[in-house]
């Protein structure tokens, strides 16, 4: 028999089987004794009774016995059969067994000492036939209908109680729940070693079913109220919140689907994990945003699960084909899953517990919430802030990225006053930027936790490859945007080809005064090449004019001598 057992307890517990209702209870339920689920018509008493049963054999390999007083074997497989159960054939396996005892009051009376000895017999035998190790008892009230001696009632409440815990059996009895009291006797609570109350309640005409661990002796379980869902999958109840922070925090990034909004958060988008607000006023761009990121989730062989508030599936489908998201693709080989429904639909618990279960089913690695702001609509601040902060803990404990929108009506305050931001770890805002008659689009990133992310306000534009955005420009000492942008851009362009065409002048100018000098350079050159063609004619002539008078000389001379010769 599969049992747990906490380091800091010595009581062994059984799992029941039941979403949620272990990680209430530290565990399960105690085994070897008996537990006492109450609660008004309605609440799903028999449910639970039936899926501890059922999922005791099926996971834990632990026959049981069902005794019924209110319902027979066919009409309890009817119904056990619209969740999956198929009861017959775990009875035909020998792994469970059911026993309808038929009882009514009108057939009853008393003519001496009542005793629960026929139902010890009964109930004996089905537990030998099928070796059980759970049993569950459908319901206390119609068993002890026609008894009115209080104190004999008392006494076979703990003869039955006993009786079950002498056979070590983990046993769940359902009861009705009395005026001012927990039972319609009010006596079964006080000889059960664990009771759970159910609950059924319609606030605002928003029906909510709630379970709350009333009493678990020698053990620690949650005391408060939880939110349970009857699905198509059968209970789930959702724990209020994880009790530590002992999320993981990876290194991961993904991308945000949009290049240069991966380039504003350094360069590799949003933490594998994280939570991601992107708040806004209405026509902004959020659910695009939003719908981008899913998108990318796809093409990187994610699965992306989102939840829309506002728009139907086709809706949203035709509009995002506009600006080029092809979501029809991915939702068509089984990656991407849109879930559309009105906040009013139900009650906050139930939107959390039926995003609990959708999660759960599909396994996302990426979920979107289009807009958070609309379930306001069926809950305070407190009551929004709250819910998304049991969903955001929920996601982180698996490692699902999730991005939230939110409507900002009036700029950065609103969206604070909410509280939800500081449950963010990423904080987009997108705004309009109105100018010159016109309105556009701006983003930036707030908050990024971990990140040295961008401080600048980037311009967008949605265009039929979905948001992209523009390079930072300012003007005029401000960021300038839409046709205020374009103006401002050609007359920078046409201050700046009047500059170019001024320093082509000045060029050229710079050129022709270049040319004349290099012109007097050459003519000076020319001269001063003359002149020395002067200087040296001028010392060949001289120094000819010096040899003629010497060889003159010479002549005389010789002539001279050879006169005085003769």
């Amino acid at each position: 028999m599969p049992q747990t057992t906490s380091p800091a307890e010595t009581l062994l517990k059984t799992p029941s089987g039941i979403s949620g209702l272990d990680e209430i209870m530290d565990g399960g339920l105690p085994a070897g004794r008996p537990t006492l689920m109450c609660g008004g018509p309605g609440c799903g008493k028999t449910l639970f009774g039936l899926t501890f049963l059922v999922e005791g054999t099926l996971r834990h390999g632990e026959p049981g016995v069902l005794m019924c007083f209110e319902e027979t074997e066919a009409e309890l497989a009817r119904n056990m059969a619209s969740l999956g159960y198929d009861l017959p054939a775990l009875v035909a396996a020998g792994n469970l067994a059911i026993d309808y005892v038929r009882v009514e009051r009108s057939e009853i009376e008393e003519t001496g000492a009542y005793d629960l000895e026929g139902l010890f017999v009964r109930l004996d035998y089905a537990i030998k036939s099928v070796g059980a190790r759970r049993v569950v008892l459908d319901t206390l009230e119609v068993l002890f209908s026609g008894m009115s001696d209080t104190a004999v009632l008392r006494a076979e409440l703990r003869r039955l109680f006993h009786w079950l815990k002498d056979r070590g059996m983990t046993a769940m009895i359902t009861a009705e729940r009395g005026e001012g009291t927990l039972t319609r006797h009010g006596l079964e609570e006080y000889v059960s070693d664990c009771v759970i109350l159910l609950d059924h309640r319609v606030v605002d005409q928003m029906a909510t079913r709630r379970i709350r661990v009333v009493k678990y002796r020698g053990s620690a379980h949650g005391t408060s109220e939880y939110p349970f869902l009857i699905g198509t999958r059968g209970i789930a109840v959702l724990p209020v919140t994880s009790l530590q922070l002992t999320h993981d925090a990876g290194e991961e990034r993904i991308t945000t689907g949009i290049p240069d909004l991966d380039d504003m958060l350094g360069g590799d988008g949003y933490y594998r994990g994280s939570s991601v607000l992107v708040s806004g006023t209405s026509g902004t761009g959020k659910t695009t945003i939003a719908t981008q990121f899913a998108d990318a989730a796809c093409r990187q062989g994610g699965r992306a699960l989102f939840f829309a508030f506002e728009e139907s599936p086709r809706q949203l489908l035709r509009n995002m084909r506009k600006v080029g998201i092809d979501l029809a693709r991915w939702i068509d080989n089984g990656t991407l899953q849109i879930t559309a429904l009105r906040p009013t639909l139900c009650g906050l618990e139930m939107h959390l517990v039926r995003m609990h279960d959708d999660i759960e089913s599909f396994k996302p690695s990426a979920v979107v919430l289009d807009p958070i702001y609309n379930l306001k609509s069926v809950g305070s601040a407190t009551e929004v802030h709250t819910m998304l902060l049991r969903l955001i803990d929920f996601l982180k404990g698996r490692g699902i990225t999730a991005l939230f929108t939110a409507i900002d009506s009036q700029g950065m305050h609103d969206a604070s006053q909410e509280g939800v931001s500081s449950l963010m770890d990423t904080w987009i805002q997108v705004r309009s930027m109105e100018h010159s008659g016109e309105r556009n689009r701006g983003i930036f990133v707030l908050k990024s936790r971990g990140m040295n992310h961008s401080n600048q306000i980037r311009e967008f534009i949605l265009s039929d490859q979905g948001v992209q955005l523009r390079d930072v420009y300012r003007g005029l000492g401000a960021v300038a945007s839409g046709s205020a942008r374009i103006a401002q851009e050609a007359l920078e362009a046409a201050t700046e080809a009047e500059r170019l065409q001024v320093i082509a002048l000045n060029r050229r100018e710079v050129d022709r005064r270049r040319r004349a000098l290099q012109s007097q350079i050459t003519s000076l050159q020319a001269e001063l090449e003359a002149q020395d063609d002067e200087q040296d004619l001028f010392v060949a002539r001289q120094r000819s004019a010096a040899e003629v008078l010497v060889r003159a000389h010479a002549e005389v001379v010789a002539t001279r001598n050879r006169g005085r010769a003769l």
